[in-house]
């Protein structure tokens, strides 16, 4: 069963917690989705190749060579590069092919009262849907702790 994992950040913004949170997918051996805005997924292209000093996360854009990639960014429903986890950010709807993935993950920024609220109306549907959810919150350390 498709395991949903409800990420509220409220310590960290999201271009400082994806690129963990995908680098542990990939130590896993799971390709990645990451679904969201065209205008973030520009900005996370920039950000996966320059946010270590020492590495990178092999990724593509959906129009470009994301398909063969570990770790595609897309602004659309469907799964080019074959994921077994699919991230969404930005209020991305959860897909229709939600029983697809071993997990999915919603990151939310806690501090935006619309993202908070679409978190909750994400939460009620992904309930009503029979999936497995559970709601993560940064410690103070920026530890990630469930609460739900």
């Amino acid at each position: 069963m498709t395991e949903l994992l409800f990420y509220h950040l409220q310590r960290a913004p999201l271009d400082k917690v994806l690129p963990g949170l995908l680098e542990k997918s990939l130590q896993r051996g799971w390709r990645c989705a990451v679904q969201g805005s065209p205008e973030r997924l520009r900005a996370l292209d920039d950000t996966l190749w320059t946010y270590g000093d020492e590495t990178f996360l092999p990724h593509g854009l959906e129009n470009d060579d994301g398909p063969n990639q570990p770790i595609v960014l897309v602004s659309h429903e469907g799964n080019p590069n074959a994921s077994a986890i699919r991230f969404l950010i930005d209020g991305a709807p959860l897909p229709p092919d939600a029983a697809g993935y071993e997990r999915i993950v919603l990151l939310f920024d806690g501090n935006d009262a619309d993202a908070v609220q679409d978190a909750r109306e994400h939460w009620k549907q992904a309930k009503t849907l029979g999936f497995s959810a559970t709601y993560w919150q940064q410690s103070d350390e920026g530890r990630w702790e469930k609460k739900a």
